[in-house]
């Protein structure tokens, strides 16, 4: 006997909560597949298939169900599913990156609970819009070149509301009694004003989401809140505080066995050990940060535990192992394309190497140990045992933020082949240097203005060439113009144009008809024939609607190149980053304008001092959205 679609979407809907998305996904398709008639458990189905399809991060197919589920519901008249569905819809759009619709759909989920006196939904909805302008915000802020607090008016905006939704949500769930919620809230509200600059608040506000992670036993919440603690005491100049959160970090990491979130907080201890001028300990915690980097293949997080050791055993005045670490640095950022590591490792093995008087041709290629023609020094190697002996006294470990894991699918070349081998054989026939990027860019301009001039359509001259037959030529085209304008066959034409626009129109359209696994009877044929709640959307709902359809244009626009290659080992957010924005900026303070040469006046014993380079120390920052 075939189980029917209620059963199949039970058993759906038990595997999702025991965590098994992939197979309670099987079993909701399988519900659609068999159908049913009862339009509420279909909606039901549509909800649960689009919420497990976002776990698996198949965002995509979860935007598919949730809009089916959206139509369906304003279809029958529900209102408060219409206020979910939007509210779902909305958080899936904040993971793909699309804010201004996203909030858009919030607001609909926050406008529908208001009406309809659903506190629950309106504090979940006021959260959502919070989590979106925070999202929006932490985006603008990749790459920017401000101090903490020191943010564009734009990105300060877009962090302000979203702490006001933060605090209206707060507010909400403390009149709910929702410890749970409150939590939450706390902690975004730390996080805000982190992002702010306002890192006496933001303690406040994470102390706040400590206690009620202690009171739950949410351990993942606890370590997230500790490693946010450590931050923020950071910005404050409070080192030996940060390391008692930053401890407390990887010993909770280790009992949640999350080895990635144990490399960050190896990396933060590192980083704050490296501030106190702890070196021998900051590079205890930055070789297991490497090792941990060498198990999960992070190459990226490979670099920076190298760049730091390099660091470290500066400060300790040990250049051979120093240089050791920067080759390694250097190497990794010349495979992982780090343009910018690259550049930095090079000016300290060239430092070094100069500290140390040695050349390039008397060092081997970088390997397991550092070596010299007719010396041998061995770099350390610790495993697994060595490693915990060589650990400081507490144990601990560290958490970062969920990092999307990217695939390059190269597209096939072929087409472009006969193309490039056209511009060589150009290149070669001028006798200039195939990499000489002017000469290809000017062969580059001339033959993709020859493909413009292929597609024009050139008009027959006449054999004389004469004004007079210019003229004519010109009468008897107008002619032929004004005849195709009003000949009968025209009106046909834009008739046929009109139809075939509308047609494309009513393409568009959403049909019940076509949901899948509905189906339709005459139980159910009332129900969707009917008008559902004449109730119209506010003017400011179709406001924010036309707001967000203009930015569709920017979604053609390519993006900007990313920062640099990332890693799953360094928190997103690295204080090496921010520290290296600060400096450049003070760096750039500091410089004097110099006036005209022939303003000057130079001593013949005038001599130029080369300026002195500084390594910035390497620091993270695992700033986490909870």
């Amino acid at each position: 006997m075939e189980a029917s679609c209620l059963e199949l979407a039970l058993e759906g809907e038990r595997l999702c909560k025991a965590g098994d998305f992939k197979g309670g996904t099987a079993f909701f398709e399988a519900a659609v597949q068999v159908g049913t008639e009862d339009l509420k458990t279909l909606s039901a189905i549509y909800s649960q298939l689009g919420n497990a399809y976002f776990y698996l991060k198949e965002y995509g197919k979860a935007l598919e169900y949730h809009r089916h589920d959206l139509t369906l519901a304003r279809t029958i008249g529900d209102r408060i599913g219409e206020g979910k569905a939007s509210g779902n819809l909305g958080n899936t759009l904040k993971v793909l990156g699309r804010y201004d619709e996203a909030a858009v759909c919030c607001q609909r989920h926050l406008d529908i609970s208001q009406e309809q006196g659903d506190k629950v939904g309106e504090a979940r909805a006021l959260y959502n819009i919070g989590n979106v302008f925070h999202a929006k915000g932490k985006q603008q802020l990749w790459g920017c070149s401000q101090e903490p607090g020191d943010l564009p008016s734009d990105v300060r905006d877009t962090l302000q509301r979203a702490t006001a939704f933060y605090e209206m949500n707060l507010s909400l769930v403390k009149e709910l009694g929702d410890r749970a919620a409150q939590g939450r809230a706390f902690g975004n509200l730390g996080n805000t004003h982190y992002l702010l600059g306002n890192f006496v608040e933001a303690i406040k506000f994470h102390r706040e989401r400590l206690s009620i992670a202690k009171e739950f036993g949410d351990k993942a919440a606890e370590r997230r809140a500790y490693s946010n603690l450590g931050n923020a005491l950071i910005f404050l100049g409070q080192f030996t505080s940060a390391t008692e959160y930053y401890r407390k970090t990887l010993q909770l990491s280790r009992q949640l066995k999350d080895q990635v979130m144990e490399a960050q907080a190896c990396y933060s201890l590192g980083n704050t050990y490296t501030l106190l001028q702890q070196y021998d300990r900051a590079i205890d915690y930055h070789l297991k940060h490497l090792l941990i980097a060498q198990e999960l293949n992070d190459r990226v997080g490979e670099g920076r535990a190298c760049w730091s050791l390099g660091n470290a055993y500066v400060s300790l005045g040990n250049h051979r192992q120093a240089l050791h670490y920067a080759r390694k640095h250097l190497d990794i950022s010349r495979e992982i394309g780090d343009r910018n590591g690259e550049l930095t490792a090079r000016m300290n093995v060239e430092q070094l190497m100069e500290a140390l008087g040695v050349k390039e041709g008397d060092l081997s290629p970088c390997g397991s140990e550092f070596e010299m023609q007719g010396k041998c020094y061995h770099s350390f190697c610790y495993s697994n045992d060595s490693f915990a002996e060589h650990e400081p006294l507490d144990n601990q470990r560290a958490a970062p933020d969920e990092s999307p894991s990217w695939c390059s699918c190269n597209p096939p070349v072929q087409p472009l082949i006969p193309f490039f081998l056209s511009l060589l054989c150009s290149v070669q026939k001028l006798g200039r240097d195939p990499s000489d990027e002017d000469c290809f860019f000017d062969l580059l301009s001339k033959f993709q203005s020859s493909r413009m001039d292929d597609q024009r359509c050139h008009l027959d001259e006449g054999a004389n060439g004469q004004d007079a037959g210019g003229s004519s030529r010109d009468s008897t085209l107008n002619d032929m113009l004004a005849s195709l304008l009003t000949s009968p066959q025209t009106e046909e034409l834009f008739d046929l144009i009109a139809s075939s626009q509308s047609r494309r129109l009513d393409d568009q359209r959403v049909s019940v008809g076509n949901l899948p696994g509905l189906r339709i009877t005459h139980n159910n044929l009332g129900h969707l024939c009917a008008d559902p709640d004449p109730q119209e959307p506010s003017d400011d709902f179709f406001n924010m609607l036309i707001k967000c359809q203009s930015s569709r244009i920017d979604d053609q626009r390519c993006s900007p190149p990313e920062g640099g290659p990332r890693a799953p080992t360094v928190p997103d957010e690295d204080f090496f980053s921010l520290i290296q924005r600060v400096q450049a900026k003070r760096m750039d303070e500091q410089r004097v304008q110099l006036l005209q040469i022939s303003d000057l006046e130079v001593p013949q014993d005038f001599c130029c001092v080369p300026l002195a380079y500084t390594a910035l120390i390497q620091f993270t920052d695992s700033d986490c959205i909870l």
